[in-house]
């Protein structure tokens, strides 16, 4: 929230508005006086990192009568605020659309009773309302995703990676209960991230008799050599008739049948807390400025909006519409229409359901089918939940998994050996790459390599890794007029810290080095902030590539972010220089310079530390920062684990396909361009693009794609940091439709 808050008064006060905080929610609005009082740029500074609300948040029972609403709209009116920024849950949000409905009438009510004049009145003739959906659950329809929930699934991932670790040296039952009392959406990614057994959510009741299918479930992973169970509930977990299932009558339940040790822990409101994550301080920023663009751009015509995230894009939707789909869905559960509650929750929460439910069940079909999967390139956080998917998804669909160690190297060399179901159990959480990866392209060893294809006769190849293993990949396909053993399908699944790759705007691991280089910079701002006067050069990794510097940036409230992508000269250097002696005449003492490693040859970190320690003289001083390697490595966030099971599964789904259309003559033959692709996440979408079809967009020499969606939101970081640029606002949000979206219920 704090994020959004920061930049919701940045961005108005750059526009030339007036910003006024108001203090503990909706009560504030009531109470007046010293709750309403005006925002100035630093009053939001080191606001970035810390969890909560710094300008308080309180449920309020006298805005839900016309009276409390009536000294609310006095308290704007005598300030002339019309424009009413609000960040919450759904309540909140409905609030503020009864708010404005009244509004009208409440100025005739206020006139009449001599609380404001005429003259008033009309100065305020209108409010307009934007709304962002702050809240853990992301329970709110029509966003993908709310600000906080990445947070609160951080906070959940720490204390499950903790658990297992005790559960397994004591082969332990764990059931865990997680927050969402009418949406399962923590609960559902939780499963998903940590490979729960099974879980329990309100919008899909177990069905009559699961009782047996869990202890049979639970009981098979014992059987298979798994030393320990997760059971992940939503506290509104309910059963088909509508009753609650609670974790102690599911731990009475599996203690009593199966006399396993059982343990319930009951996380609470440590959900709510900690740091916010990288995502979600993109996230809040991001909606601030969309926010107050909204605010802005709206007549009396326009419907009360809400901003929100649709795949990667800023979106604004009719907030009633919004919150009559969030009442549907509960509608839909109160009349036990649990398909449709599910597919009511939106796109992103659907993609999760089917993911999960593919996963979780066995019981293969045979199939004659060997799938190999190797990392290529550098190693990230990530790789191996891909693998685990992969690995999962194939065993469902009944074929062989092999696994390729080292990458092409192991495929040359013939290090690949078969890979079972529970030999990758526990995978999601381990950062780095098990399977072992190196840098190695195949185009020197293609022939070690068509041998081995040949001899552990394998009819696809599932390649997870960074720019190599999209090289690699084309060399692959370049090969297939020289050896028939590479004609089968093939797939690139992105997987690299410096988010380079054509065809996806994510890779898998960006998201986990993005979080080790923010917290860093946090503890950095925190080292400055204490001494004072002090600026802080640091470099981070990314190749050629801006990605993790703009981010970070954006997420850690840096002053410069210098990358690749967008030239600079010394000019630019001086003018940062000149920005930051004059941010040292204010209450802000200190300064955060991010450096990609590769944004320019001759300005190199030395060179930038030295030139600002000398300009700076006298006014601040300098520290450099090289974070290096620690951006490779750490356990995945709940994110990457996420992004990446579901990447692996549709992988494989995809391959069974594309292997079924190859089959010809009792064998494989693939030499379209459309049987090797690349799966990434386009706009809103995964989608499977041809390697070959990717080259147009690519600089090879700089190994990055030509086209960069972040690039437009680097101006957001450069207004958050005062300087004076003109955003584009060309590229700003049309309102769209909830329902639209939403075909399977034919509405």
């Amino acid at each position: 929230m704090n994020a959004a808050v920061r930049a919701t008064v940045r961005v108005g006060l750059y526009t030339g508005a007036k910003v006024y905080f108001v203090h503990e929610g909706y009560q504030g609005l009531v109470d007046g006086g010293d709750n309403i009082r005006p925002a100035t740029w630093e009053s939001v500074s080191m606001m970035l990192q810390l969890g909560g609300t710094l300008i308080g948040s309180a449920r309020c029972k006298d805005f839900r009568t016309r009276e409390g609403r009536l000294k609310a709209a006095c308290n704007l009116v005598k300030l002339g605020i019309t424009n009413l920024c609000v960040i919450g849950g759904d309540g909140s949000l409905t609030g503020a659309n009864q708010f404005r409905t009244d509004w009208s009438g409440l100025l005739v009510d206020l006139v009449r009773a001599g609380k404001i004049t005429e003259e008033e009145a009309k100065k305020s003739s209108h409010l307009n309302i934007v709304g962002m959906v702050g809240s853990i659950d992301n329970d709110f329809c029509g966003t993908d995703m709310t600000i906080g929930t990445d947070s609160a699934l951080h906070r959940i991932i720490e204390v499950v990676d903790a658990i297992t670790t005790t559960a397994h040296s004591h082969q332990r039952t764990f059931i865990l209960e997680v927050m969402g009392r009418h949406c399962g959406y923590l609960a559902l990614v939780t499963a998903l991230s940590c490979g729960a057994d099974w879980m329990f959510i309100p919008e899909m009741p177990p069905d009559d008799g699961w009782e047996d299918h869990l202890c049979r479930r639970l009981a098979d992973q014992r059987a298979r050599g798994s030393r320990l169970n997760v059971i992940i509930v939503a506290e509104g977990a309910i059963s088909r008739d509508g009753k609650p299932i609670t974790s102690d009558q599911i731990k009475k339940l599996v203690t009593d049948r199966l006399g396993f040790d059982t343990r319930t822990t009951v996380l609470g409101h440590v959900q709510r807390g900690g740091t916010p994550s990288a995502f979600d301080r993109i996230l809040g920023s991001r909606m601030g400025v969309e926010a107050v663009m909204a605010l802005l751009e709206a007549t009396p015509d326009t419907p009360a909006c809400v901003v929100s995230l649709s795949g990667n894009q800023a979106v604004r939707l009719p907030l009633m519409e919004c919150v009559q789909v969030t009442k549907d869905v509960t509608a839909a559960m109160a009349e036990g229409r649990f398909e449709d509650a599910i597919k009511l929750r939106g796109r992103s929460f659907e993609n999760n359901w089917d993911t999960y439910k593919l996963l979780a069940h066995i019981s293969p079909p045979d199939s004659n089918i060997n799938v190999a999967i190797m990392n290529i390139g550098a190693p990230c956080a990530g790789m191996n939940a891909a693998v685990r998917a992969v690995v999962r998804m194939g065993i469902i669909q009944g074929h062989t998994m092999l696994a390729v160690h080292d990458g092409f190297d192991g495929l040359a060399h013939g290090q690949i050996e078969p890979v079972t179901w529970t030999s990758v159990s526990g995978w999601t959480g381990k950062g780095g790459s098990a399977l072992g990866t190196k840098r190695t392209l195949p185009a020197k060893i293609l022939q070690d390599i068509s041998q081995n294809l040949a001899k552990f006769n394998i009819h696809a190849l599932v390649m997870i890794g960074g720019f190599e293993a999209y090289m690699g990949g084309l060399e692959l396909v370049q090969a297939r007029e020289k050896y028939e053993e590479m004609c089968i399908p093939m797939v690139v699944i992105p997987a690299t810290v410096s988010n380079n790759v054509p065809g996806s705007e994510f890779s898998i691991g960006a998201d986990t080095a993005l979080n080790t280089i923010t917290s860093t910079c946090d503890r950095i701002k925190q080292s400055s902030a204490g001494t004072k006067r002090r600026v802080f050069i640091v470099e981070t990794m990314g190749g050629y590539c801006g990605y993790l510097a703009t981010m970070a940036g954006l997420a850690a409230g840096a002053d410069a972010a210098y990358i690749f992508e967008e030239k600079f000269t010394i000019k630019d250097l001086q003018i940062n220089v000149e920005h930051l002696v004059e941010k040292m005449k204010t209450t802000v003492k200190r300064g955060l310079v991010l450096r990609n490693e590769n944004c320019n040859a001759q300005y190199t970190t030395d060179f930038i530390f030295n030139l600002y320690s000398e300009e700076g003289k006298g006014v601040f001083d300098c520290r450099k920062n090289v974070l290096g390697h620690m951006q490779q490595g750490g356990t995945p966030t709940p994110f990457d684990r996420n992004f990446a099971s579901k990447m692996g599964a549709k992988a494989v789904l995809w391959l069974t396909e594309k292997l079924k259309q190859c089959y010809r003559h009792g064998r494989i033959f693939a030499n379209s361009p459309d049987s090797a692709c690349l799966l990434g996440m386009r706009k809103r979408a995964l989608t499977f693009q041809p390697l070959n079809e990717l080259k147009e967009d690519t600089d090879f020499e700089h190994r990055i794609p030509k086209t960069q969606w972040w690039l437009k939101i680097r101006p957001i970081m450069k207004i958050l940091a005062k300087y004076d640029i003109k955003l584009d606002t060309s590229e700003c949000a049309d309102m769209e439709h909830v329902i639209k979206k939403r075909s399977p219920l034919g509405k």
